[in-house]
């Protein structure tokens, strides 16, 4: 693992979200997005002889950092699996049920970013990958070699928010057929001179990279699924965590809470015979969402956009 890129990393909103677990010493507890342990090192901090942290990633640089504290820390073990696989990660452990908090610290870390070779950023030329793990899976550069026009700008739309998904996949198609994008610069090129109208502070490739990266990683999909297994794993009293960090994982979190903290009744046809437990709330949201202070904006510029939401298992 490089070294540096784990010095690089600031983890956001750290105090806050230990704090709004509400850890009990002796309590299980899942950080299901360890990336370089910056929240499950603190929680550790915190927890008794008998308090347990199980830690998921799927990037094998953060597992890899993982193992290490495990072997200081018996207390703490890692699996290489993304967090929407926790259910039957923690059936297998004995957890169902009984965990006391889940942390979900979503997107994509700093090392990522920051490390070229992972082809996540447009200000680091490096290879097209955007896999955060890239032993599985399809790369960014192999599914932009065959996905037809329409699937490139439904991607950049939906995922990125891209006003201009249209002019960007077309762009993108006419210039593949001379040579195929290899390179994260090479792209950002692209799609800079296919966007008509710059945004001041914002890169031009901005949204087509993150609608990408989202798709190719299955974000979405993975956190609407994560968040039902959270959910499940908790015990009653149980804390969700979850720090986002764009507004379509946020909006995921928010309906998600909001849904079950005003029971499942609205989402049933009202004709249809239910029991009278299903207009029970499920779920309490603690407080208002949560912004980074200016002092950790002022220190750390990501932090910027993280919104932290808290709910807690009421059955």
């Amino acid at each position: 693992m490089n070294q540096n890129s784990n010095l690089q990393h600031v983890t956001v909103l750290l105090d806050e979200a230990i704090s709004a677990l509400a850890v009990q010493p002796n309590g299980r507890y899942v950080d299901g997005t360890f990336g370089r342990g910056g929240h499950s090192r603190l929680l550790l901090s915190r927890l008794g002889s008998e308090g347990r942290l199980l830690g998921f990633d799927k990037d094998p640089q953060a597992i890899q950092v993982g193992k290490s504290l495990a072997c200081d820390d018996s207390r703490f073990s890692i699996v290489q699996r993304s967090f929407s696989e926790l259910g039957s990660e923690l059936e297998e452990n004995g957890w169902a049920g009984q965990v006391c908090g889940v942390l979900l610290d979503l997107g994509v870390s700093s090392p990522q970013l920051d490390e070229a070779g992972r082809g996540f950023s447009f200000l680091n030329d490096g290879p097209l990958d955007m896999r955060m793990n890239p032993e599985q899976g399809v790369s960014a550069a192999q599914w932009l070699a065959l996905a037809p026009e329409q699937d490139i700008a439904r991607v950049f739309k939906e995922y990125g928010e891209e006003r201009f998904a249209k002019r960007m996949a077309r762009a993108v198609v006419a210039r593949r057929a001379e040579r195929p994008f290899e390179r994260t610069c090479d792209l950002a090129e692209v799609l800079s001179v296919a966007n008509p109208a710059w945004e001041k502070g914002r890169h031009p490739a901005t949204r087509a990279f993150q609608g990408l990266r989202i798709h190719i990683n299955n974000e979405l999909v993975d956190l609407e699924n994560g968040l039902e297994a959270a959910f499940d794993a908790l015990g009653v009293g149980g804390r969700l965590v979850t720090i986002s960090f764009h507004s379509l994982e946020d909006r995921i979190v928010k309906h998600f809470m909001r849904r079950l903290a005003k029971g499942e009744a609205d989402h049933l046809p009202r004709d249809l015979p239910v029991r009278s437990s299903i207009f029970e709330p499920r779920l309490r949201v603690i407080g208002k969402p949560q912004y980074a202070s200016p002092a950790e904006v002022a220190s750390n510029f990501r932090s910027r956009s993280a919104i932290m939401r808290v709910a807690e298992k009421l059955r």
